[in-house]
């Protein structure tokens, strides 16, 4: 678990989470009762407005459960989530209700997320319908502008979701996360099913949106060139829990918690000066209904010893990060 005590205190911060956790009951089988399996286990973060939190890690990890939570999705297990002052974590539904407009989602499948059956402007209609008190003739000038700020044409507001291409269908997505101005943005994956020379324009997008809009963002991707491309800040998770949480270009130049290092190494890189040292680690990702004492990590890490076996590792700040690793100062030495 990380302490909001090693995280700089900023007056300004739109979100902050300390200590979330989520855990579900699972049954085991027949006559074996139920299993507890910590999908999020104590973390800790702050995001402030036009910038952006970038979440990787392994499929697994719980990159897509920290969504569920800051969606409001579902209610965490324990710690604080709070968002322009308000904590959420465990609130009531009236509470909840009210702050759900300041937090919008991108999902993975631009088409999975739009209704089939109704037209682009009804779906950008729907969430003005619901959460503002405008009349029609004001939505339809608001839904008017939004299309236009995501690069589609006047007329494609009367087609179906089936009519567009997988870009076009995710700036749809993304036009109706920003409709109603949120101040939260989550992106989970929202380019991975997308063609490289389009991701880029739909980066972009997300860049000029932020720009304006005055939006935070928590970009949950396990690719770290679109990282790299987007991110102030950089949490790479692992298991459940954070093990390296800093300034992007901190921890881009410099990884140095063994599981980050790992995952650099294994970035594709086209020039020969952008290439690292290939860094292999060996098993595969724990299980969350059994996993190991100790380190998550120390299966797998090259440099675990018994106290890993033994002892979980809090965050703490070195070399202008937090790490979670007994040996942090020996490997970065």
């Amino acid at each position: 678990m990380a302490n909001l005590d090693n995280l700089p205190p900023n007056q300004s911060d739109l979100l902050v989470a300390q200590d979330l956790t989520r855990h579900y009951q699972v049954s085991r089988g027949f006559m074996k009762g139920q299993a507890t399996v910590k999908a999020l286990n104590g973390v800790s973060f702050t995001l402030q407005p036009r910038k952006t939190l970038a979440v990787v890690g392994e499929s697994g990890c719980g990159k897509s459960t920290l969504a569920r939570q800051l969606t409001m999705i579902e209610p965490a297990t324990s710690g604080v989530l709070s968002i322009e002052g308000v904590n959420v974590a465990q609130a009531n539904h009236a509470t909840v209700k009210a702050m759900r407009a300041k937090v919008q989602m991108v999902f993975q499948n631009p088409y999975a997320s739009l209704n089939p059956r109704k037209t682009i402007a009804a779906t950008l209609d729907e969430p003005l319908y619901i959460n503002t008190s405008l009349s029609s003739a004001e939505r339809k000038e608001k839904i008017d502008a939004i299309v236009q700020k995501v690069g589609l044409r006047p007329e494609h507001v009367r087609r179906y979701p089936h009519m567009f291409s997988g870009g076009q269908r995710q700036r749809i997505a993304i036009a109706r996360a920003m409709i109603l101005n949120p101040r939260i943005v989550v992106a989970d994956e929202p380019v991975s099913a997308l063609d490289v020379s389009i991701q880029a324009q739909i980066l972009n997008l997300f860049m000029d949106l932020q720009e304006e809009f005055g939006a935070g963002y928590v970009f949950i991707s396990h690719n770290l060139s679109v990282v790299e491309h987007v991110a102030d800040d950089l949490m790479v998770m692992y298991l459940g829990a954070a093990v390296e949480y800093g300034s992007k270009n901190t921890i881009y130049a410099r990884p140095l918690h063994p599981y980050t290092q790992a995952l650099m190494s294994a970035t594709p890189a086209i020039r020969e000066e952008d290439r690292r040292l290939k860094i292999k680690i060996t098993g595969e990702l724990p299980s969350p209904l059994n996993p190991p004492s100790g380190c998550a990590f120390h299966k797998r890490c090259p440099y675990a010893v018994e106290r890993c076996q033994q002892e979980v590792p809090l965050l703490r700040p070195i070399d202008d990060r937090l790490v979670a690793c007994h040996r942090i100062e020996e490997i970065a030495a």
